[in-house]
């Protein structure tokens, strides 16, 4: 059996991470930013000579530490225990996936800036003489203002105290046997009751923190036994006015049968001290209730975490409604921690949204692209058909040219009693966003804020996250003040919730999405939403989901394994009976594989150079609106066109001359005088306007249905309705006819909860044999 132990302040050297840091960048670059220092300079060469004070010391500790042991991960084992001396405890935390890299270096950066400021205090290290000896030494000379600070050996032992005091105990403790008393550079007394009024500081730091029970068993150096959930807080605080039981702590770990201790750090201080305690280890006293409960839990089956609700499986009845954040499922009043997402113009139409409401599956109608006067026509018939009661939402589409019509959007929301939207395709927080949110925003009777309008935010970079998952910002509060659209009441308690109640990371989808993979962005969203739920204090988390690539059970399992709070499906509801896309464009979808998308600029972001994903197969548009995209980048007007070029765009492409598209564009943006003037003064503009209309022209054609055109269809699909093709092939499914969403989702859960109910015994099975 094999333990990590970190070591603490004292351990630190020069050059100390040399053969880490360019391992690391991403963290490397987190910590210095955290920080506000470069902590690869400081740590390895050390230019303005303050790797010894004590609020350099310790972050640089933390940060090499972390560092070391993600490289020692790697080898594969899994120690059986964790433990750190002083400061290396919060390595041994975050081993233990207690919290991540980022808010342990806060934590310790916090700790580090707290002891710093503790002056007059002095230690020194006494070897040679037992804790017995010391004890008594201190009672006989009076020294009754040293504390034992670190009891690290049965011989080795700091003492903690009054400076001068400190100073006047070395004569005395050498003329008592002492083969050696040496004070420690150090500004305080650490580790004794001087430190009382820094552990309430340490105290108010932590209370507004969340923390996950440890993976690992963790020794705290308060107790010498394992940490408990509980305890988490109360024993990082007792830290610092306690002693560290460290002699203790490995003699409990050489008692539970650890035979072999990893140094996970720099230097060799803890291998050395480890290799006396082994040699004469502390007689532990007979096992506590506590410590079976935690051999128990050593020896316990492998169980799986099955999503948000951190399930523990105990037997072959996984049911669906099991799986993901029960929360998500109470605020919803849903039955699933499924989401059904709007695909645009209506192609998650009133009919899909509708059909899952009455399931009480969450969906949300496609805006993107529909005049007002049909998304009310949309809101009517869906209240109708659903009532109050029923789970349904709105797409709020973000206009990247309009902000009007975005605003005009969310009052026609609020006016129809709208309270859950889906926002995407957003950069930033914008004012009709913020208006949406922040309006009918009040406080209970206990305090609590109410939150009358839901968010869930479709993301695919961390940037973007992070707004979402901040409050509002204030020069927004501040212009919708202003402007009376919200009151002061509202605008205070803004600064109080996050923007969206639920972020879901979507990768590898038809949407925006970069080009991502969930794999990667999922857990960066969630160390992310970690982070801000401590810097701002909130009192309800906010849920992550995962969209983009869920189109079998096997893939929404491995989603759930992943710890998802819920998932998002797209693609393969718009080739369903329900769907708003052509029965023509189902024909083609419903015979692609996974294969069978490609990149290609996004209509509403041309401009830009943003992506999305569209089906490949049979079709011409995906090299057609690419070859527009780079015409676009190489010139500065139609007019620097080559002849070819024009006319293969104005006979192939579109099918009339560029003036006829123009003029078509002008009576589509009717209500953007000054949109279509600049683009008559400017060539390029008017280039994008142009060559814009041919996306909205293939989406249109796709979406009727037009078959003398099919080679000009756009339509957005990731692969993840190849693969759900793939699994209904032989069954009723395989025609998209017989395909209803709602029916889709059960089978979806329910085949996702049986495959987890069978990976679990299968786990069983092995760990048995």
């Amino acid at each position: 059996m094999k333990a990590y132990i970190f070591p603490g302040q004292g351990s630190q050297k020069k050059k100390m991470g040399i053969d880490l840091f360019d391992k690391y960048p991403e963290l490397v670059f987190k910590a210095s930013d955290i920080l506000g220092y470069d902590i690869a300079e400081l740590c390895i060469h050390d230019p303005q000579k303050q790797l010894s004070q004590t609020q350099f010391t310790q972050p640089s500790l933390y940060v090499v530490n972390a560092l070391q042991f993600l490289e020692t991960k790697k080898s594969g084992d899994t120690p059986a225990y964790l433990a750190g001396h002083s400061l290396g405890e919060y390595n041994a935390l975050f081993a233990a996936s207690v919290y991540d890299f980022e808010t342990g270096l806060r934590l310790v950066k916090k700790r580090a800036e707290i002891m710093g400021e503790i002056k007059g205090g002095g230690m020194a290290a006494v070897i040679g003489l037992n804790r017995d000896r010391i004890s008594r030494i201190l009672t006989d000379f009076q020294f009754d203002t040293i504390d034992i600070a670190n009891y690290n050996s049965s011989d080795q032992i700091v003492l903690s105290g009054l400076r001068e005091d400190i100073l006047k105990a070395k004569k005395v403790f050498e003329a008592n046997g002492a083969k050696l008393y040496f004070p420690l550079n150090v500004s305080g007394a650490f580790h004794s009751r001087y430190m009382k009024v820094a552990k309430g500081e340490l105290a108010n730091f932590l209370e507004p923190f969340d923390f996950t029970p440890p993976k690992i068993p963790v020794i705290s150096n308060v107790t010498a036994r394992p940490y408990k959930e509980a305890n988490l807080k109360q024993l990082l605080t007792d830290q610092l006015d306690h002693e560290v039981k460290w002699y203790e702590s490995i003699s409990y770990m050489i008692g539970q049968g650890v035979a072999e201790f990893v140094e996970t750090g720099p230097g060799d201080v803890l291998t050395k001290m480890t290799g006396y305690i082994k040699q004469n280890p502390m007689v532990i006293p007979m096992e506590s209730e506590e410590d079976l409960e935690v051999k128990e839990r050593l020896n316990e089956t492998l169980k799986p975490t099955i999503g948000g609700n951190g399930l523990g499986v105990k037997s072959a009845e996984l049911k669906p409604a099991q799986l993901g954040c029960p929360e998500f499922i109470k605020d919803h009043k849903v039955k699933y921690a499924y989401v059904a997402g709007s695909m645009y113009r209506g192609i998650a139409s009133k009919e899909l949204v509708i059909s899952m409401g009455k399931a009480r599956i969450l969906s949300f109608f496609g805006t993107g692209g529909l005049d007002l006067d049909t998304i009310e026509e949309a809101i009517i018939s869906i209240q109708n058909a659903l009532g109050d009661d029923l789970p349904f939402g709105m797409n709020l589409l973000h206009n990247l040219y309009s902000p009007e019509k975005e605003m005009i959007t969310v009052e026609m929301f609020l006016k129809h009693n709208i309270h859950q939207i889906e926002a995407s395709a957003y950069m930033g927080i914008t004012p009709a966003l913020a208006y949406f949110r922040i309006k009918g925003l009040k406080r209970a009777e206990n305090g609590e804020v109410l939150i009358g309008n839901k968010v869930m935010a479709k993301i695919s970079r961390p940037e973007v996250a992070e707004a979402f998952m901040s409050p509002v910002p204030d020069y927004i509060v501040q212009k919708l003040l202003q402007e009376h659209k919200i009151t002061d009441e509202e605008a205070a308690l803004s600064k109080q919730v996050p923007v969206a109640d639920d972020v879901c990371a979507e990768a590898d989808s038809a949407g925006h999405t970069d080009q991502g993979s969930a794999l990667t962005l999922y857990p960066v969203i969630v160390r992310l939403r970690d982070r801000l739920m401590q810097t701002y204090a909130y009192k309800k988390k906010i849920r992550v989901g995962a969209a983009g690539g869920i189109g079998t059970p096997e893939a929404m399992a491995a989603a759930f394994l992943l710890g998802v709070d819920f998932v998002l499906t797209g693609s393969i509801n718009q080739c369903t009976v329900q769907s708003g896309i052509s029965d023509a464009a189902k024909d083609l979808l419903q015979k692609m594989n996974v294969q069978d998308t490609e990149y290609v600029p996004a209509g509403d972001m041309f401009e830009l150079g943003a992506k999305v994903q569209v089906l490949k197969k049979g079709m011409f548009f995906p090299a057609r609106a690419n070859k527009l995209l780079e015409l676009y980048k190489q010139h500065g007007g139609l007019d620097e066109l080559s002849d070819k070029d024009k006319n293969q765009l104005q006979q192939r492409y579109f099918k009339r001359s560029f003036d006829e598209v123009f003029e078509e564009v002008k009576v589509y943006k009717g209500g953007e005088a000054e949109t279509i003037r600049k683009a008559e003064q400017n060539p390029k503009q008017k280039m994008a306007l142009i060559f814009k209309w041919y996306f909205g022209y293939s989406t249109q054609l796709a979406l009727k249905g037009d078959t003398a055109n099919k080679v000009d269809y756009q339509i957005h699909c990731g692969p993840a309705l190849g693969a759900f093709n793939e699994w209904v092939k032989g069954t009723p499914l395989e025609n998209w006819r017989q395909r209803n969403v709602d029916e889709i989702a059960d089978k979806m859960m329910g085949e996702c909860a049986h495959y987890l109910d069978r990976f679990y015994q299968n786990k069983k099975e092995l760990v048995k044999h």
